[in-house]
């Protein structure tokens, strides 16, 4: 098998025989997915390839269209697909209409199907990694404007956080989310900008920072985070997962902070995935070693 598949090789159908699931990003060789995947396939002796597909920007109404004709079951959608994921869609969830972002696509009787399974794997994995629990609970959220900011927001206010502080580059990008997340009533909004001074003026009111930005994927990057500003008492969970250690981890984990990578949401949000693909539940720890 290759290690990245594009759509001229789904068009000419030099995809691996019983392929029926896969990954769509732009780029993707550095997806995790197909290992974790397949492994839960194969563990349940379900005959089908997972594949990582490569796909370019306003393509992903082809590729659905050529996915469905080969008889795949669906896929996942990561970045920058995500807003273009769900303009494909037939029909989304609650969720889906809420954040105006897919994740998850399930091809059902000739249609397109939209779901999002982030917010729900994020939850998972702050108690399965950090002990921590979202009720009551203060949270800095760097990146809110993203796709998986979106989701994130909107999960956590639905566990009821006591007090969310939404960060952005811009901030009228995240006035809308205030708006639409104004219906969970036991959670307090704050809109900050990314700048280092405001999120050093709020560092001591928060229990947890979630980075949800690209920051860290990439060695000459900034930190998303006054890094002088972090405290043993902080929990820190960044969502990148490759590198495994961001400066901001390493930062929070030498000063005796909890700290957690995007590992654990990847594989929760994948198992909710797979079993709303499958009908079958996934062994959660057997995807987690495939990719650790």
């Amino acid at each position: 098998m290759k290690h990245v598949y594009t759509l001229t090789d789904l068009r000419e159908h030099r995809l691996p025989e019983n392929t029926k699931l896969a990954v769509l990003g732009f780029p993707i060789k550095h997806s995790a997915s197909p290992e974790m995947h397949q492994a839960a396939l194969d563990a349940l002796k379900i005959d089908v390839k997972y594949v990582r597909l490569e796909i370019e920007p306003g393509s992903l109404a082809e590729g659905f269209n050529l996915m469905q004709e080969a008889g795949f079951i669906g896929c996942n959608v990561t970045i920058p697909h995500k807003l273009e994921a769900m303009e494909c869609c037939d029909e989304v969830s609650d969720s889906v209409r809420v954040l105006g972002v897919a994740n998850t696509i399930i091809f059902c009787d000739g249609k397109v199907l939209g779901d999002n399974t982030d917010g729900p794997g994020l939850i998972k994995a702050l108690e399965a990694d950090l002990g921590f629990s979202v009720e009551g609970s203060s949270i800095l959220l760097l990146g809110a404007g993203g796709g998986a900011g979106k989701a994130i927001a909107t999960q956590l206010a639905v566990d009821k956080c006591s007090n969310l502080y939404l960060s952005n580059r811009t901030i009228s990008k995240i006035e809308s989310l205030r708006s639409n997340l104004s219906q969970y009533t036991e959670t307090s909004f704050h809109l900050i900008s990314n700048g280092m001074n405001e999120l050093r003026a709020i560092a001591g009111d928060v229990d947890l920072i979630i980075n949800a930005t690209s920051m860290g994927m990439k060695e000459e990057d900034a930190t998303p985070f006054p890094l002088e500003a972090l405290t043993a008492d902080h929990k820190v969970y960044d969502a990148i997962y490759n590198p495994a250690q961001t400066p901001l981890l390493k930062a929070a984990h030498s000063l005796g902070a909890a700290t957690a990578n995007g590992l654990s949401m990847l594989v929760h949000q994948g198992a909710i995935s797979f079993e709303i693909w499958t009908g079958l539940s996934p062994d959660v720890k057997l995807m987690k070693d495939a990719i650790s």
